[in-house]
């Protein structure tokens, strides 16, 4: 393990060829993975509907639900760094590569996730880790408790102010007549 800015990072060694290693690499998918599809059907089974890679906002999120201005992404451990995962190994053979890679990667989700809240929308990251069977219903139901919230802190009745200007106030305010009383 080496450590690096006070954080330790695990290296892994790599134990297949270049030729594997790239085979390997070609077959990573970027949409219909495995923790998008769990998420997808769990959300699909209670109800939710949804638009998926939606081009015409920032990142392309992984799931986006238009009624409750909410993006889902689903990170995986290793492409997007998540800290103190046993899942994020930095590869032994270009380090330098991927450390450049992967924080690239961490800038991009941070300024997405800025665009999309200037206009309005939510942001839910979930990681593949937390998708793992001995995390998934916990994780999920989270996911359910935090939509509900977005949900009710969007569509809850907002209490309004009936502005009136000075002029139909002062109309209403005659200040030289008293009740009952007649001023000449």
């Amino acid at each position: 393990m080496a450590s690096r800015a006070n954080h330790s990072i695990n290296i892994m060694s790599d134990i297949h060829t270049p030729e594997q290693r790239h085979k390997n690499m070609a077959a990573i998918r970027a949409k219909n993975t495995k923790p998008e599809t769990i998420v997808r059907k769990f959300l699909w089974s209670h109800g939710y509907r949804y638009r998926l890679n939606h081009s015409k906002l920032p990142g392309k999120p992984d799931i986006v639900l238009r009624k409750y201005r909410t993006c889902i992404f689903v990170n995986g451990c290793f492409w997007h760094k998540h800290e103190g995962c046993k899942y994020f190994v930095i590869p032994k053979t270009r380090t330098e590569f991927w450390m450049n890679k992967i924080n690239r990667n961490q800038e991009r989700d941070k300024e997405v996730k800025q665009q999309l809240s200037k206009m309005g929308w939510h942001s839910i990251t979930i990681w593949e880790c937390e998708l793992k069977p001995s995390n998934k219903d916990k994780t999920l139901e989270s996911l359910l408790y935090t939509l509900n919230k977005i949900f009710l802190l969007n569509y809850r009745v907002k209490p309004y102010k009936i502005v009136e200007e000075e002029m139909v106030m002062k109309v209403a305010d005659d200040s030289d007549v008293e009740y009952g009383k007649i001023n000449e």
